[in-house]
């Protein structure tokens, strides 16, 4: 479903990714996990369009790379931005809406219905507006925003930062969920790295703007001293 071939990006004339190839199927959950710096981010925002890139993005068999990034959302790709970026003056219910512009009609109501029931405690809170909310509904809110439009690939980057335990628990249960649909295409970029390896049998690691694992998430996990080579102190 998404392919990416060769692909390099960065900031002025600093390069951060260095031709990076990552192949993601249909239904398939991909955690992608690296040091601070590493170019996981980079690499996200990329592949959404927000970020200038060289290379090429396939999606569904066609090259992506030189459309604009709200029409990589009409197409299919949702990112669930770091930090979250909800527009705090407005209500639950209008971040939300803003994930539908590219729906319609009973789209839209489905998107709505689908998002509540994956966070029930959304549906008794669209009216208060997104700043007054706690950040683990915050980041409730920024999911469902991503999933409103019925997304063929959801990009997910640090859905747990900052987020109480309990909360954590209950966004890798929805992840879970989500995955067992096998309707989305998920990248999942996380520096909790033992629930990373958890919620994904596939795990790639990234390393200076370059993928240096690319395997089970199982092997990864049981191999504590390699995968703290990787990513350095061990996190979760």
């Amino acid at each position: 479903m998404l392919q990416i071939d060769g692909l390099h990006s960065g900031y002025g004339r600093i390069e951060v990714l260095h031709g990076v190839t990552l192949n993601v199927a249909r239904g398939e959950i991909v955690t992608l996990i690296g040091a601070n710096g590493a170019g996981k981010t980079t690499l996200m925002q990329a592949v959404a369009g927000v970020q200038p890139s060289a290379g090429t993005i396939r999606f569904e068999g066609k090259d992506i790379a030189r459309v604009p990034a709200h029409l990589r959302v009409g197409r299919g790709i949702s990112l669930v931005p770091e930090g979250r970026q909800l527009f705090a003056p407005l209500s639950a219910r209008d971040n939300l809406r803003l994930g539908t512009w590219s729906r319609s009609g009973a789209e839209i109501g489905k998107g709505f219905e689908r998002v509540c029931a994956l966070f029930p405690m959304l549906a008794e809170m669209m009216d208060i507006s997104a700043g007054a909310l706690s950040g683990g509904q915050q980041q409730m809110l920024a999911i469902g925003r991503a999933l409103i439009g019925n997304p063929s690939v959801l990009l997910m980057d640090e859905p747990s930062e900052g987020l109480a335990p309990v909360i954590v628990e209950e966004l890798a249960r929805v992840v879970k969920r989500l995955a067992a649909a096998k309707e989305l295409a998920m990248i999942v970029v996380e520096q909790n790295s033992r629930l990373a390896l958890d919620i994904a049998p596939r795990a790639v690691v990234m390393d200076r703007g370059r993928i240096v694992y690319d395997g089970d998430s199982v092997t990864l996990r049981d191999d504590p001293a390699r995968l703290e080579g990787y990513i350095g102190v061990v996190k979760g």
